[in-house]
């Protein structure tokens, strides 16, 4: 191919995703239903220098070629991109700087590899299509996670939230939400294989009554699609509740999880429910405004969250 003429700096940036419904069911076939979290970045800068290919980030600063295990995704995206571009021999520093927080679900790879990609075509004053841009970070998650459903790229790209049914596409959904949704880590790791192995291990203990819970679930999430276009808070914040009796039906919530939710309600939350595989990992909350939020913060620090993040919404 012909490489166009380089810009001495480009950037790219992405954002966090969180899972609003449609944890587990999901697996079932049931709908999910994923929202940005633009507040909460990730940015790529890419720099030419005299020679070298130098990737400078928070947990890790040396040579492309030396980049970790846990880091390999990204190696393989950067070197078939550079391949793309026909550049492979390119000197560069790619500068790395995230406020995501890893292994929280919250999508940090899939906003690396966004990031990295949009500030590569950039660097290269190409055009990047969504679709082109979801098969490269599909490279990165296919590597660091096995089987990616696609809906953690699809969220981290975009400011609408993604619906997400298993073996479709993921699709932007309508969105007019006012309100502040508050991020709370319990501080112990998420386990979803143990998760989704317990709701296996109900299915075939319990049939009816979990089936139950799923299929409830994805009603639940095909109720708040109508509702997040609405922008009908309180009701949104309803449903989460609801939700997360079937979650813990489902039996993958958990004593730290459940602490931080009922301190949140007791704060005044709208709703809140836990978020992504459970058995400890993150919890979500809905306020209907600022002041509320703050509220409800205090209290998730004060019932031991480890740690909070927060991202106001907006009507249009």
């Amino acid at each position: 191919m012909v490489v166009v003429a380089l810009k001495k700096t480009a950037i790219g940036t992405s954002h966090a995703k969180v899972i609003l419904l449609g944890e587990h069911a999901v697996v079932y076939g049931q709908p999910a239903i994923a929202l940005p979290l633009p507040d909460i970045t990730f940015t790529a800068v890419m720099e030419e220098r005299s020679s070298g290919q130098m990737i400078l980030g928070q947990a890790y600063q040396g040579p492309l070629s030396n980049l970790a295990e846990n880091y390999e995704g990204i190696r393989q995206l950067i070197t078939k991109l550079l391949r793309h571009f026909d550049a492979q021999d390119l000197a560069f520093t790619l500068r790395i700087t995230s406020s995501i927080p890893q292994e929280r679900g919250m999508g940090s790879s899939a906003a690396s590899a966004i990031a990295i990609t949009r500030a590569f075509y950039a660097f290269f004053g190409a055009e990047l299509t969504d679709q082109r841009l979801q098969h490269w970070a599909s490279i990165e998650e296919g590597i660091t996670h096995g089987s990616p459903s696609g809906i953690d790229a699809a969220t981290v790209a975009s400011l609408l939230p993604v619906w997400f049914v298993k073996n479709d596409a993921p699709t932007p959904i309508e969105f007019n939400l006012d309100g502040v949704l508050i991020m709370a880590d319990t501080g112990i790791h998420g386990q979803t294989g143990l998760a989704v192995s317990v709701v296996r291990s109900n299915l075939a203990d319990t049939p009816r009554e979990t089936q139950a819970h799923i299929e409830a679930l994805g009603d639940l999430t095909t109720q708040a699609k109508d509702i997040l276009a609405a922008g009908q808070a309180e009701a949104l914040g309803a449903l989460m509740n609801t939700a997360q009796d079937h979650l813990n039906g489902l039996g993958i919530s958990h004593p730290k999880l459940e602490t931080l939710i009922a301190a949140a309600r007791q704060a005044g939350a709208l709703g809140a429910k836990l978020t992504g595989g459970g058995v400890g990992g993150a919890m979500i909350a809905l306020a209907k405004n600022q002041a509320s939020a703050q509220k409800i913060i205090l209290a998730l620090e004060k019932a031991g969250a480890h740690e909070v993040w927060s991202q106001s919404y907006q009507k249009k």
